[in-house]
């Protein structure tokens, strides 16, 4: 059977084929042209002690208090848009997102990076990377 063959008797196939793979690739893409960098625990652990970052973590409350990098800020992604104007004060500063996985993060670093915020940062791997190179959580 050839490509074409295929494709035509298993349409359904392809077309899911085409729709997961944007998906997965808009994520990565959505980051690039907005200026978003991964960082890792160590990058980020660096923007902490040498340049004051500000950390936020787009976790929901109920995950932010089973732990969360000390002195970082709590804003559900879904209430991020709404509460930029809190994180004013700290434009000029380094940002850097985090949530359990690293999966929002990057989502919420856009956000700011939207409202003109230049140093945004997504932690790679989230707080599960942050645990398992043993860094410390505080626990609300």
């Amino acid at each position: 059977m050839e490509y074409t063959d295929f494709v035509i008797k298993y349409w359904y196939l392809f077309a899911g084929f085409i729709v997961v793979s944007a998906m997965l690739a808009a994520g990565p893409i959505t980051q690039l042209l907005h200026g978003i960098k991964n960082i890792n625990v160590w990058e980020a652990v660096k923007l902490i002690n040498h340049e004051s970052a500000v950390v936020v973590d787009v976790s929901e409350p109920q995950e932010f208090k089973t732990g969360h990098i000390l002195n970082a800020i709590n804003i559900p992604l879904g209430g991020l848009a709404g509460r930029v104007k809190e994180l004013e004060k700290h434009k000029s500063k380094p940002v850097v997102f985090t949530c359990r996985t690293g999966s929002r993060s990057s989502r919420g670093a856009v956000v700011l990076r939207k409202q003109g915020f230049e140093k945004v940062y997504a932690l790679a791997g989230g707080l599960a990377a942050w645990e398992k190179d043993n860094l410390p959580l505080e626990k609300a």
